[in-house]
């Protein structure tokens, strides 16, 4: 029996996926905020890559334990911060395991691989740091970016202050300008998967949610009601996670302007993200041999 871990190492958590004979047998998360710092001084917290170190030894403990070969990978916060590498030797010294730095353009295909598999349409994965959205159309990308913005940098530079998010998000997403989307858009991610709670009355997260479909209205409608909300208030919306209640309010509201500048009726939320996607791509296509 062929038996994989992956490790996410995201802005906002950490997050582990086993996987087994052909399928995913579950994901767990640990919420870090790695990515708190990188607005103001381009640097990952010692305080958040210690937690971090912490996480990512546990899940590989996890894998080993379970009898799987385990893979690290790890998107914007440590793509982009200055202090990047030194989060990955520390992990290296800590458990043995080497962190594979992704790019921005290797995350959207990854977000692709895992939600889409082979099929045309299209994806748009929030994350902490970076937000990616991809289409493809015949077998053929048609569209792929990654841009700087995401869930953990709105609230560092923004808060909840809709003017300024308003001024972040329409610069940084104004490459979505001459997009064309196809098919079935898929919505990745920690801020879609809370948004899938929210509608469906979940307390918890769980893989059920996949095919949630969450139309531009409700979108729209919950981000600026979770605006005007404070943390403390979130937290006791069914579906938030309290460690999300401080950066759901912009991440949802980045999403929303996604759909309307893609002109988007409704996106389906997909459990099947990039950790299925990394797995494909760099393991199961290469061999699987153990890093």
């Amino acid at each position: 029996m062929k038996c994989y871990a992956v490790i996410d190492i995201g802005s906002n958590s950490v997050r582990l996926m086993l996987w087994a004979d052909g399928k995913t047998l579950y994901k767990r998360l640990e919420t870090t905020r790695l990515g708190a710092s990188l607005q103001q001084n381009g640097l990952l917290g010692q305080a958040a890559m210690q937690a971090t170190v912490r996480a990512v030894s546990a899940f590989y403990a996890e894998g080993r334990a379970a009898g799987a070969q385990v893979y690290a990978f790890a998107t914007a916060a440590v793509r982009v911060a200055r202090n990047g590498k030194e989060l990955c030797r520390a992990i290296e010294r800590a458990c043995g395991l080497r962190v594979d730095v992704v790019s921005g353009e290797e995350e959207a295909l990854l977000g692709a691989a895992g939600a889409l598999s082979q099929k045309d349409g299209g994806i748009i994965d929030i994350g902490g740091a970076s937000t990616e959205v991809f289409f493809r159309k015949a077998g053929v990308t048609q569209f792929s970016v990654s841009m700087n913005v995401g869930a953990v940098r709105l609230f560092d530079s923004c808060r909840d202050k809709k003017e300024l998010l308003d001024e972040a998000i329409s610069g940084a997403i104004s490459p979505l300008a001459t997009c064309e989307p196809t098919g079935t858009v898929f919505a990745i991610g920690g801020t879609a998967s809370t948004l899938a709670c929210i509608a469906r009355g979940e307390e918890r997260y769980s893989a059920d949610l996949g095919g949630t479909r969450l139309s531009c209205g409700f979108v729209c409608d919950t981000a600026c009601r979770l605006l005007q909300m404070t943390a403390e208030e979130r937290k006791k919306v069914r579906g938030v996670e309290e460690k999300r209640a401080d950066v759901i309010a912009g991440g949802a509201y980045l999403l929303a302007k996604i759909m309307e500048i893609l002109r988007l009726n409704d996106v389906v939320f997909s459990d099947a993200d990039n950790l299925e996607g990394y797995l494909q791509r760099n393991v199961i296509e290469r061999g699987g041999d153990e890093r």
